[in-house]
């Protein structure tokens, strides 16, 4: 499950390991053997059962005791830390409730408004050129600007912690050096924000009855990173890769158009940003489709697998929010209302700017990033139109103080994002050739 053949095409993978049942034996990086779930059912029973199967990664044998060194690849995203993902029982739901908790403190109106203003401002950046590589340039920064603003970090910061996440994701960068810098922009923030705090989810963590130590706090904003930078790049990309591609999608309403929130339903199946991860320990040694598992072997959701897999409706995916995207059982994720806002607003606002745009090689043509859990894009290169830049928002402002994300600090309004218009005349909303999206759940 790494190397550019798996990158290209991890279906046909998928479907070999089928021949093996639901659970197949695999290496996820030279040396690192797991198994991998691939049944729909098979996988809701190990994300459901915490007394059979631990998600501490403390008790991974292999690493344990040596026979996977400690600079493998995979190690940063599978080791052990104190947050709420690599934590069972009763620390689970203090770190846990720590994170849902500050979580619902934003304002989702005053997300919508901030991630329409860091989209037009990245807009104007690539508007007069005609072209773009929508991953570098778009998908990969807007998350940056909301998680700036989200947890009140300054952009020298924030470029550690992205670099550093981004590092650990990626199969072709060095793991080590990248947690290094992760762990050294994440110290900073948490020192910042005892020193600083405000309205954000970083100081809304550390007022929480739950007590987090510096430590706690460091880990489960990494955690909260991971989940909002590289994933939700992916989710924008793979968005856009699908309806700049696929007919369903790119047509007229005529044809047959669903809005966006579909085309994410649609990716969140079929292309997760996490296509394999959901990393769990079983307890002791169990049987699973009739495959014994040792205790403390890595078991892997491959979500991807399980959402495209034999026996599910294909023709009801339309509003079905019963994919593992977002796993399932007790380690659901706990932002996933606010990584769908965000993606969703993402893509509206690109496609209401900029209706015209079109990818700028064949779709078969781009290329994926390597590495065994995730599914992103290694570019994504357009054309368009060029348009003017807007006048309310000047390219380089991305650093600019806005409102706060606090249910108390006035939301930004959506009525107030600027109105664009192309430098060829009026602008032709991409909305008139398909629905309007349903609004956000």
């Amino acid at each position: 499950m790494f190397g550019a053949e798996f990158a290209a095409d991890p279906m046909a993978s998928y479907t070999r390991l089928r021949a093996h049942g639901c659970v197949a034996p695999v290496e996820i990086a030279p040396g690192v053997h797991a198994w991998l779930v691939t049944g729909y059912e098979t996988a809701l029973e190990v994300l459901r059962s915490p007394e059979r199967y631990s998600k501490d990664p403390r008790r991974w044998r292999a690493l344990a005791d040596g026979s996977v060194p400690a600079d493998s690849p995979v190690v940063p995203m599978m080791m052990y830390r104190p947050n709420a993902l690599w934590t069972d029982g009763q620390e689970h739901s203090r770190l846990r409730g720590a994170i849902t908790d500050s979580l619902g403190r934003v304002d989702p109106d005053a997300l919508r408004g901030y991630v329409e203003h860091s989209a037009d401002t990245l807009i104007d950046r690539i508007g007069p050129r005609g072209k773009a590589d929508l991953l570098s340039e778009y998908g990969a920064v807007l998350p940056l600007l909301v998680f700036n603003q989200l947890f009140g970090c300054p952009p020298d910061i924030g470029d550690k912690l992205v670099d550093g996440m981004s590092g650990i994701f990626d199969a072709d960068a060095d793991a080590e050096k990248a947690n290094a810098v992760l762990t050294e922009g994440v110290a900073e923030l948490v020192a910042l924000k005892r020193r600083e705090p405000g309205p954000d989810l970083s100081s809304w963590l550390m007022a929480h009855p739950a007590r987090l130590t510096d430590e706690e706090m460091m880990h489960q904003l990494v955690l909260l990173m991971g989940a909002g930078t590289e994933p939700q790049q992916n989710l924008i990309c793979n968005g856009l890769r699908l309806l700049l591609s696929d007919e369903r999608f790119a047509g007229d309403l005529a044809g047959g158009s669903m809005p966006v929130d579909d085309a994410i339903d649609e990716v969140l199946w079929t292309d997760p940003p996490l296509a394999n991860y959901a990393i769990h320990y079983p307890v002791q040694d169990v049987e699973l489709d009739g495959n014994l598992l040792r205790a403390g072997t890595p078991v892997l959701i491959s979500l991807a697998a399980a959402n495209t897999g034999t026996g599910l409706a294909y023709d009801r995916r339309r509003g079905n929010r019963a994919h593992l995207a977002w796993s399932a059982g007790p380690h659901t994720c706990p932002a996933k209302g606010p990584a769908h806002l965000i993606a969703a607003t993402a893509l509206e606002k690109l496609l209401d700017r900029l209706p015209d745009i079109e990818l700028d090689v064949p779709v078969e043509a781009l290329r994926w990033r390597q590495g065994p859990f995730h599914r992103a894009l290694a570019a994504l290169p357009v054309r368009f139109p060029p348009i003017a830049p807007t006048t309310r928002w000047a390219p380089g402002d991305e650093g600019a103080a806005s409102p706060a994300l606090s249910p108390s600090a006035p939301a930004v309004s959506a009525s107030r994002a600027p109105e664009s218009g192309s430098a060829a005349g009026p602008r032709r909303s991409w909305w008139n050739r398909v629905t309007r999206r349903t609004p956000t759940r």
